[in-house]
């Protein structure tokens, strides 16, 4: 096998892989898409918080919060834990802490920037 067959070979071995990665990253965004998946993610980026916590921080209903959290938790973003009969949630990465930093940076940049309502 020539060398042009194996650069060919390999870059069709990683095709797969970056349409896994960009499907993978596109799913994680539309969840965040979210406004309270996002407020979640935010709180959740300052540290652990039980579910009492984060119905306050986020001003959603108890049972819309418990559904975003499972949503969240069955995609791999957050992880839990049992403090006696609490479960307390945490970022899974921080990774994850960074890219909604990033996102309510790039918020402040487009709401600083709207023109003055009437």
């Amino acid at each position: 096998m020539d060398t042009r067959t194996q650069l060919a070979d390999a870059s069709h071995a990683h095709q797969p892989a970056d349409g896994e990665r960009l499907d993978a990253a596109a799913s994680i965004l539309a969840l965040l898409a979210d406004r309270t998946r996002l407020a979640l993610m935010e709180r959740l980026g300052r540290g652990e918080a039980d579910v009492t916590t984060l119905v306050e921080a986020t001003g959603a209903a108890r049972p819309s919060v418990s559904q975003h959290l499972a949503k969240l938790r069955l995609a791999g973003l957050v992880a839990t834990r049992k403090d006696g009969r609490r479960v307390v949630y945490s970022l899974r990465h921080g990774h994850l802490r960074r890219l909604v930093d990033e996102a309510l940076n790039v918020a402040d940049h487009q709401v600083g920037s709207l023109p003055p309502h009437d």
